[in-house]
């Protein structure tokens, strides 16, 4: 069975990733900092028939992020399809949002260290398997302002920049290798119902995991393009 990695798995769009593969046979290994809340998805998910197992690590200790995905490595016998696409948990001291004009190195670092060093810890962990294999598939996640800047997200959106710049160079260089590298960019407030408009701000697209999450599964299938935007 081909597996998928999801680094930053928690109950909306990583449930919805985890069940749009899982019901095309793949077997999923879940990745987040709270062994309970992943052991729920993986309850939830064996009750569809979908086989999956968690892995804790912390974004920010990149030690963590390896160990966990050499023990799904091991697990379930390599990794397929790996994607990333964390939300940062709180409170994590000095992880704040800032305008252009107010962003500093302390601000913006930790923002790096969660978008693009995390990232780059976990193709390190998967590609070089996925090379020698010829075949694999790299997915990462951003929010809109990652292409198109929002003021009030000066720090963030420049962290998530470098991560999608870094993405789409990353496929430039595995053009033939058969391992592809994909960014997707989340251009709505990811929600439903009453939690879309009871979060998002006024007038702000909203879209629910399920409708997303299909993105994902065309990017693998396909592979025709470095990136998708997302967008109500």
């Amino acid at each position: 069975m081909p597996t998928l990695a999801i680094v930053g798995a928690g109950p909306g769009m990583g449930l919805a990733i985890a069940r749009t593969f899982g019901s095309r046979g793949f077997d999923v290994a879940l990745i987040a900092r709270t062994k309970e809340k992943l052991e729920t998805l993986v309850d939830q998910l064996g009750q569809e028939g979908i086989k999956a197992a968690a892995f804790p690590a912390d974004i920010l200790d990149r030690a963590s992020l390896t160990d966990a995905l050499d023990a799904a490595k091991a697990r379930f016998d390599g990794i397929d399809v790996l994607e990333y696409s964390p939300a940062p948990h709180s409170p994590v001291p000095g992880f704040t949002l800032a305008a252009p004009s107010e962003v500093t190195v302390d601000n913006l670092q930790l923002q790096i260290e969660y978008s693009f060093y995390g990232a780059v810890t976990v193709a390190q962990a998967v590609l070089p398997a996925m090379r020698e294999a010829g075949a694999g598939t790299l997915l990462f996640t951003t929010g809109g302002g990652s292409v198109d800047p929002v003021p009030m997200l000066g720090n963030v959106n420049a962290a998530q920049a470098a991560l999608r710049n870094w993405v789409i160079n990353l496929n430039k260089e595995l053009a033939g290798s058969g391992v592809y590298a994909g960014h997707v960019a989340v251009s709505v407030w990811i929600g439903g119902g009453a939690v879309a408009r009871d979060g998002a701000p006024e007038g702000f697209p909203t879209a629910t995991p399920e409708q997303i999450a299909p993105l994902y599964w065309d990017l693998h299938e396909k592979r025709d393009r470095p990136e998708a935007i997302f967008s109500a």
